[in-house]
């Protein structure tokens, strides 16, 4: 029996592209030496993507349909992929295109070179802007700075991994807040990367603002390090020694006088503004404490389709 391939495609809201995204991917993967399935996790949309979905699985056993029972989020629905996928290699993607269906075979050759980790590492974005790929770039800067694990820079959420690294994450790797690019980047075994470009979406918008993709970026950097916690103490050493040198400076300049109402005030804003901003940063460790002791379902499963059917 020769090696199968899933394909885990999440999607929200994107009718206007499946059919085309169904058309060019299933081209690709019916001249791959691998068997495969296409499997579709329905984030709650709520254009006509389930009924394009059902359509899709209706005609193909190939296609397999996960639906959720609300938005549960991207990250979610990559995770549902993976705890139902049955193949010895892995892929995850958008449906929009903008992760190539044409770097398949390029995947599947590195799965066939013993490599278990596959990372997708985008080296254009053309419909992104010059203001989200910079902050992309920041942040990649920022979090390798600020955490002990390195991650690839432009590092996606279109990434290749093999069964046993799928069952590593199934079992160990279940935060209610997460950064999934990032465990497969952490998990260890064969690793290799593929450069890429990202090309136009084939349609619709991005479904990622910019306040998403902010809050996004502060749960990745406080589920990977404790960095922003040790902050109280560089700011207090900081504040004395700003505070030592305003007190040398109004002994010799004022006689021993008092400094006066401006620095006062001075120094009262900038002690309380470190205070609030540690404050905060403590705040949102406490939130992300609060969200996994809660222990409520990562995503909630309403229907599926052909899921336990095997195509020979």
């Amino acid at each position: 029996m020769g090696k199968r391939l899933s394909i885990v495609v999440s999607v929200y809201n994107e009718e206007e592209v499946l059919e085309q995204f169904y058309q060019e991917t299933r081209a690709v993967l019916e001249e791959l030496p691998w068997d495969y399935e296409l499997l579709f996790v329905n984030d709650g949309s709520w254009d006509r993507s389930p009924e394009i979905l059902k359509g899709l699985a209706g005609r193909d056993p190939h296609v397999k349909l996960i639906s959720f029972s609300r938005n549960f989020g991207h990250e979610a629905a990559m995770i549902a992929g993976l705890d139902h996928s049955g193949g010895d290699g892995i892929v995850c993607m958008d449906a929009d295109l903008q992760h190539p269906p044409a770097c398949l075979p390029q995947i599947t050759e590195k799965f066939d070179q013993g490599y278990e980790v596959v990372s997708m590492v985008r080296t254009k974005n053309e419909s992104a802007g010059w203001f989200k790929n910079l902050c992309s770039v920041g942040f990649y800067k920022v979090i390798n700075v600020m955490s002990d694990v390195r991650f690839e820079s432009n590092a996606s959420d279109f990434f290749g991994v093999s069964s046993r690294v799928a069952q590593v994450l199934k079992k160990n790797y279940r935060e209610r807040v997460r950064f999934l690019r990032g465990y497969v980047q952490n998990v260890g075994f064969s690793k290799t990367t593929i450069q890429y470009e990202a090309g136009a979406r084939a349609a619709g918008e991005s479904k990622y603002s910019l306040r998403k993709l902010f809050r996004f970026s502060v749960n990745t950097i406080v589920c990977f390090s404790n960095l922003p916690l040790k902050l109280g103490i560089y700011a207090g050493v900081l504040a004395a020694c700003i505070g030592m040198v305003v007190m040398i400076y109004t002994l010799l300049t004022r006689n021993g006088a008092p400094s006066g109402y401006a620095t006062i005030v001075v120094l009262i804003c900038f002690m309380f503004a470190i205070l609030f901003v540690i404050v905060g940063i403590i705040g949102e460790y406490i939130a992300i404490l609060f969200t996994e002791l809660k222990d409520r379902p990562i995503y909630i499963v309403e229907e599926t389709q052909n899921l336990d059917q095997t195509v020979e």
